[in-house]
């Protein structure tokens, strides 16, 4: 899945998703799957660890799937886990 969503933008969801809904069911299977992706784009939304070819594709993987999991068919361009949640869950 090409996107529209930045990089900055994808890692800021996934950390804020990595954050705040570890422990809600719903997100249980797709926590445990992207074990690696999820740590990491809170790292480097933090400056915890620098940026590296592979850690972005870690980063797209869990995000796409992240995507696919929601039943979104098309990055439109998301600023944050809230505009993201918007198109499927609220």
């Amino acid at each position: 899945m090409d996107g529209k969503t930045p990089l900055s933008s994808r890692l800021e969801i996934l950390a804020d998703l990595w954050l705040n809904y570890r422990d809600d069911s719903e997100f249980e299977d797709f926590i445990d799957y992207n074990d690696l992706g999820l740590p990491l784009a809170y790292m480097l939304a933090n400056n915890i660890v620098q940026p590296t070819n592979v850690a972005e594709t870690f980063i797209n993987e869990s995000f796409n799937l992240l995507l696919a999991s929601l039943d979104i068919e098309e990055d439109t361009g998301f600023d944050n886990l809230e505009s993201l949640f918007g198109e499927e869950l609220f």
